[in-house]
């Protein structure tokens, strides 16, 4: 079984596929305080540029007071009703009316394309019963996120002591937005009318750039310009973001077309397929087939070459359920760990039907079953084998 797993190890670093890319000779520079590209599907940074430093983020801040919205507020069809502090907010608006009803879904449209402060402290109240409570929401779903360098102080991003975040953390906002269909699906729309409104999106690269699917801008004099956004091709996400940028646009475009001609996602381990056979100790099932739990993608340069780990035990003790983690298929670039796929069995091994007898009836309760207890596992030997493989 170790020479197995030895060979089957050296095949399976030996059939891992790359397809080749072109990387750009230039070195890649932007206007930026800070940038960052990240990698969508699995957070891994391509490009950065001081990406924990803590600055100013102006109204792409509106990115997490929506993240926030849609997961406390319900149903984005409940109608809201405008309180007055949400009316005459300063900076942009989507010039809300005091009292006024309208569903959460247009405030959210509201938020995200016209940029309206007004709509995110309509939210806020609305959600959290005061401006103040919403931003603690904010700021626990960032401690929930894991990000390091953020605090929020508002819904709107309008300048106050303590709110601020960095460009990495503000990847990972985007990276939580894109997994809400809703929020996605408002961050990629170019113009919409609501009623008797117009909203049209702020951001030109839903225009300008090929595949771009969101998200966010902002500024304000103290944060010069902001900007989160998000391309996908062929199944592969990026997401860039720049602070203080006076030149964000084209940055972004630059920022993007590196990604996309540097880095494919590769398919490193498919999910459902079998990986070994791994004996059973106590069972008349000899061995059980293990499986790869789900499928492994991961985005690599033509020069790098993961190295794979298989953490799998010799042999199993039963009994083994069917489905039950057994081991793991661990992914490494460099050093650190990229990707793992648990290893599951594919069958039930329950524990050895003649020892679970005697346990039940005590020691030779009848002449002969000695010899029964013996012998089962041997003519039932064959058969069991049989089956293991035909479950594979």
């Amino acid at each position: 079984m170790a020479v197995f797993r030895r060979v089957f190890s050296a095949l399976l670093c030996f059939c891992v596929f790359f397809c080749p890319l072109s990387v750009p000779a230039h070195a890649l520079e932007t206007s930026a305080a800070s940038a960052v590209v990240m990698d969508a599907g699995s957070g891994r940074v391509i490009y950065g540029q001081n990406i924990h430093a803590e600055r100013s983020i102006a109204s792409i801040t509106k990115l997490m007071t929506a993240l926030v919205a849609v997961e406390h507020c319900g149903d984005p069809d409940e109608l809201v009703t405008v309180d007055p502090q949400a009316v005459g907010t300063e900076g942009s608006s989507m010039y809300l009316a005091y009292g006024e009803e309208l569903p959460l879904r247009h405030l959210l449209y509201g938020l995200l394309l016209r940029s309206g402060n007004d709509a995110a402290v309509a939210i806020a109240i609305h959600c959290a019963g005061d401006v103040e409570t919403f931003a603690e929401w904010m700021n626990d779903k960032a401690a929930e996120l894991g990000l390091q360098h953020s605090h929020f102080a508002n819904p709107n991003g309008l300048e106050a002591e303590g709110h601020y975040s960095s460009a990495y953390d503000m990847a990972l906002i985007a990276r939580a937005v894109l997994e809400k269909p809703l929020l996605a699906e408002i961050v990629a729309t170019k113009s919409i009318t609501l009623g008797e409104r117009y909203l049209e999106n702020h951001n030109k690269l839903l225009r300008r750039y090929e595949g771009c699917i969101g998200l966010k801008t902002g500024y304000t004099q103290a944060a010069g310009r902001t900007l989160v956004s998000a391309a996908q091709r062929m199944g592969t996400t990026f997401i860039a973001v720049t602070l203080h940028d006076p030149n964000d646009w084209d940055d972004h475009a630059a920022l993007l077309d590196y990604a996309f001609e540097t880095y494919h996602s590769h398919l490193l381990a498919r999910g459902g397929k079998t990986l070994a056979t791994v004996a059973v100790e106590g069972s008349l099932a000899r061995a059980v087939s293990v499986v790869t739990a789900s499928e492994v993608r991961y985005p690599l340069s033509d020069d790098e070459t993961p190295s794979v780990r298989i953490r799998l035990p010799a042999c199993l003790k039963a009994p083994v359920k069917q489905g039950e983690v057994v081991g793991a298929l661990v992914y490494s670039l460099n050093g650190e760990e990229i990707g793992r796929t648990d290893l599951i069995a594919a069958a039930t091994a329950p524990l050895n039907a003649p020892a679970v007898l005697e346990g039940r009836m005590g020691r030779f309760p009848f002449p002969g079953a000695d010899l029964f207890s013996a012998t089962l596992p041997r003519w039932m030997g064959p058969l069991s084998r049989q089956s293991a493989f035909l479950t594979t």
